[in-house]
């Protein structure tokens, strides 16, 4: 009885000294027996994405510079639904200390990022809850944090140079991602106040990522495959690489560039733009030995922000609804099926 005393105790002190979630503890149901699990990686090529200046859309450039900037940028969202952009606006200074601030967040012991007097309530995430078999596992952690909630941290360490940090990373993105919102509109012959309108800083969320280095990579995705629930997602990767993403039928691997943003078309848009613009299945691959960190800004609109598309003469293929029902509805499906079923839910007919 006393050497199964010491063994929890020093469980539990090792739980409390490391910073990776106790994914093995957790799950272990999950892991009873990994060698009857279908293998989920086959090899990939690994490719650039389409590659943008945002430089051409100055002013101080020609009229036909900027046209063939935006024309590349709607062509991609259409093609592809990533591309990644360079002169982005974002300094590599800001870069670099979001990157920073991120890395010693998540380096805190496992059960400092658990108490919500240091952080937002419900900001901290990892794993995945509602998984019954591996391939609904992501093996990763996350601070997904509403904009709003960037000072309502408590007094904690998140009310310090990670707060300010955040908002200085936020609000350059926001910029970013509102003129590209609104060249997307305007590619369709639309020109409206809706982004604007819709889509404001208190709206919007910002999301660091850690893929901790996984015993199992080839039965564990870091992240499972999913399309986002956004307008747009604007991403910024270290470059272990891992990402990967639906092209013509088949996963692709993204090739990191250390100058560049990462930017995908999220299922808002695409219902928006009635499937002119394509959400884009994509996966974070797991690395048996290096963790890999990101940073997302997703673009997202109110609650009652109602999406139709209004910027085609065709007719709409997708009913309206507002964004609070279409999140109600991923998240109903996420608890019956395990997994995210999104825009079909909402199509006026089968297609």
């Amino acid at each position: 009885m006393v050497d199964s005393d010491n063994f929890v105790s020093s469980f539990k002190q090792q739980l409390s000294m490391d910073s990776d979630p106790p994914f093995r503890q957790t799950y272990k149901t999950l892991f009873k027996d990994t060698n009857t699990i279908e293998n989920l990686v086959i090899a990939v090529e690994e490719c650039e994405l389409p590659l943008i200046d945002l430089n051409r859309l100055s002013h101080r450039e020609t009229a036909e510079k900027r046209e063939s900037c935006k024309a590349e940028i709607a062509t991609a969202s259409q093609e592809w639904g990533f591309f990644q952009v360079i002169n982005h606006g974002i300094s590599r200074d800001l870069l670099e200390k979001m990157r920073q601030e991120q890395v010693k967040v998540f380096k805190q012991p496992f059960h400092n990022k658990t108490k919500e007097d240091k952080f937002p309530a419900g900001s901290y995430r990892w794993g995945t809850p509602t998984a019954t078999c591996l391939r609904q596992l992501s093996w990763s952690e996350a601070f997904h944090i509403p904009m709003t909630d960037i000072h309502a941290g408590g007094s904690g360490s998140f009310n310090t140079t990670l707060s300010s940090t955040m908002e200085q990373f936020a609000t350059t993105v926001a910029g970013l991602a509102q003129k590209l919102a609104e060249i997307l509109e305007e590619k369709l012959g639309h020109k409206s106040t809706f982004f604007r309108e819709n889509c404001l800083p208190s709206t919007c969320y910002l999301r660091m990522n850690r893929y901790p280095p996984c015993p199992i990579p080839v039965e564990v995705f870091g992240l499972m495959p999913h399309t986002d629930s956004d307008f747009l997602t604007i991403l910024h990767q270290d470059q272990v690489g891992g990402l990967q993403l639906v092209k013509d039928g088949k996963w692709i691997a993204v090739k990191p560039n250390p100058e560049a943003l990462i930017i995908n078309i999220g299922d808002l848009f695409q219902a928006w733009s009635n499937d002119v613009y394509k959400s884009v299945e994509h996966r974070v691959m797991t690395n048996p030995s290096v963790e890999r960190f990101s940073t997302a800004y997703f673009f997202c609109p109110s609650y009652d922000t109602v999406i139709h598309q209004n910027c085609t003469a065709k007719p709409s293929l997708y009913r309206k609804f507002s964004f609070i029902e279409f999140r109600q509805q991923v998240q109903e499906d996420v608890q019956k099926f395990g997994h995210k079923v999104g825009l079909p839910r909402f199509l006026l007919r089968s297609h």
